[in-house]
């Protein structure tokens, strides 16, 4: 039983995809057909590819019905339905609101306030018009702008997974970022893959593990509030936004869970970190079988409300 890693960058991101098998020849050629996969996801979903359907759709559906690919249409009207089972905590017409918050190409800034109440009016699934009988799309509103950002990493690693099932391979971990990663049965020497969720970086650097998991034929997502983000006084500002608001997400610091479908658990652990604890029993009841987790900052530390994700740990903060 051989071992093969496999990587490459795609969708602002790193994509790795670890595989077991007899044969490394056959191995190989799954993991490049699937790697490549990504990156026609990449040219059909990206915000920044002028030739990308979502790029034109953002160019051209305020003015007239855009026809987008059936793939396409289908990716957009699950987040539409996930953004329904969210009360709108999942938006993926978030995209005036990041660019007013300076998060498109940059790590932030306080917006200014007029700026901001234009950018939450262009956004809502309200302002999306979808037509199923020629797959097309109309914006309601000039400004309005769609961005695949939460939910695009996992459809391209579930299309990459079915790819991997597909050519035969039975034990494989894919992972884009290590946001979103995606179990294909388990190791040769263990009955799942574990993985571990990094806590927040520390003053030293370290990210201490908030949990371990075992993951077996299922997706793991987790959202957090670090990473693209910055400090205004004591409150550090992250990427992720509640589209109700207009405002970052500020109930949790961190959320993960599992669900079958890498494209689900991308877009509801956004949701679930905009949520926060409160909706941990809705989040969960959408889906069969999911396990979840929201972490908090509390006095000395990060408090952990777990629903059966994994062996959760308390991480005090540093000193």
């Amino acid at each position: 039983m051989g071992m093969l890693r496999l990587a490459r960058n795609a969708m602002a991101t790193r994509f790795e995809i670890v595989l077991h098998g007899p044969r490394e020849s056959a191995l190989r050629a799954a993991g490049e057909e699937a790697l490549e996969e990504i990156c026609k996801l990449e040219d059909q979903l990206s915000l920044f590819r002028s030739s990308s359907e979502i790029a034109h759709l953002n160019a051209r559906a305020a003015r007239e019905p855009v026809r987008v690919s059936p793939p396409v249409f289908q990716l957009l009207r699950q987040a539409a339905t996930i953004h329904a089972e969210t009360g709108g905590a999942f938006d993926i017409t978030i995209a005036p609101l990041l660019r007013c918050w300076g998060f498109m190409q940059g790590t932030g800034c306080l917006p200014d306030p007029s700026a901001l109440q234009t950018a939450r009016d262009r956004v809502g699934m309200d302002l999306v018009e979808f037509n199923p009988s020629d797959h097309t799309i109309r914006f309601k509103r000039p400004g309005v702008m769609l961005d695949l950002g939460a939910i695009g990493k996992g459809c391209a690693i579930e299309r990459a997974a079915e790819l991997l099932r597909e050519a035969g391979v039975e034990s494989a971990l894919l992972h884009g970022g290590t946001s979103t990663v995606y179990a294909i049965g388990h190791p040769p020497d263990a009955e799942a893959w574990k993985i571990s969720i990094e806590g927040p970086p520390s003053h030293d650097g370290e990210s201490p593990p908030l949990a371990t998991i075992s993951l077996r034929d299922e997706a793991l997502s987790v959202s957090a509030v670090w990473g693209k983000s910055f400090k205004s006084g004591e409150r550090t500002l992250g990427h992720v936004l509640d589209p109700r608001t207009g405002n970052p997400a500020s109930s949790a610091i961190l959320a993960a869970l599992t669900t079958p479908s890498a494209t689900d658990s991308d877009a509801l652990s956004t949701a679930l970190l905009v949520l926060g604890e409160s909706a941990m029993g809705h989040i969960r009841s959408l889906r069969p079988g999911m396990r979840a987790m929201v972490a908090m900052e509390s006095g000395d530390g990060t408090r952990i409300a777990p629903g059966g994700l994994g062996e959760c740990l308390f991480v005090k903060k540093a000193v």
